[in-house]
């Protein structure tokens, strides 16, 4: 079965958003880092929504963007994706969690979300060839 070109625009958009994620960590932006690692993930998501349900998705929230497709999809992150989500917000906002999101998200946090997206963009990849193999 052949991939519809619109679910492939948004998995490779969220490629594209984890390596800009990628670059701008090497860089020490490591809030613009968290934002488009959150990105990442999210437009992955919404890709295998549409491939294996058929629909469009709408929203942020990793949580329930994976709720829709968890039977479908095993992530070994699950438990990591409220964290990655919250930087849909976190990291761009000044007070909105953070008083300087440029300033106060560290290293750390900036590795811990680009793994987690990484994780996530390999398991819809993977996902979608196997669709693609059937």
């Amino acid at each position: 079965m052949s991939i519809r070109s619109d679910v492939l625009n948004w998995l490779y958009e969220g490629v594209e958003d984890l390596k800009t994620a990628e670059q701008l960590f090497k860089l020490e932006r490591y809030a613009h880092a968290c934002f488009h690692a959150q990105q990442a993930a999210e437009k992955a998501l919404k890709a295998v929504i549409m491939a294996k349900l058929r629909k469009l998705a709408r929203g942020h929230d990793l949580v329930e963007l994976y709720s829709q497709v968890e039977h479908l999809l095993k992530l070994p992150c699950a438990d990591e994706l409220a964290e990655l989500s919250s930087f849909y917000v976190q990291a761009r906002y000044p007070n909105a969690g953070l008083t300087r999101p440029s300033m106060e998200i560290s290293r750390r946090q900036a590795g811990r979300a680009l793994g987690i997206a990484r994780r996530v963009v390999d398991a819809v990849e993977a996902a979608l060839k196997a669709e693609e193999g059937t």
